[in-house]
């Protein structure tokens, strides 16, 4: 049995994309840090505000998840949400 039980992680194209330019950004920017470049800090911080929008972008295109758990059958992290061209409901950025 999973260490994770039967729950929806929300592992999506969206979250994974996000994540990983988030990460790159900061560790750029702490690597600017480090090194004492001002540019590279507000490269790293302007990969971190792009991964938020890429994030978005990537939701509204329907490769995040809906609010709240879903069906099994869509855990699959490579799974479309369907209903995201009509928007979602409680959702701040649809």
């Amino acid at each position: 049995m999973s260490a994770h039980g039967h729950v929806d992680l929300g592992h999506t194209v969206a979250g994974w994309t996000g994540t990983t330019l988030a990460l790159l950004g900061f560790a750029g920017a702490g690597a600017a840090v480090c090194a004492a470049w001002a540019p590279g800090i507000w490269i790293g911080l302007g990969v971190v505000a792009a991964a938020g929008i890429v994030t978005w972008v990537l939701h509204l295109a329907g490769w995040g998840k809906p609010s709240g758990p879903r069906p099994e059958a869509d855990w699959d992290w490579r799974k479309r949400d369907a209903g995201a061209r009509t928007g979602h409901a409680d959702c701040l950025g649809c």
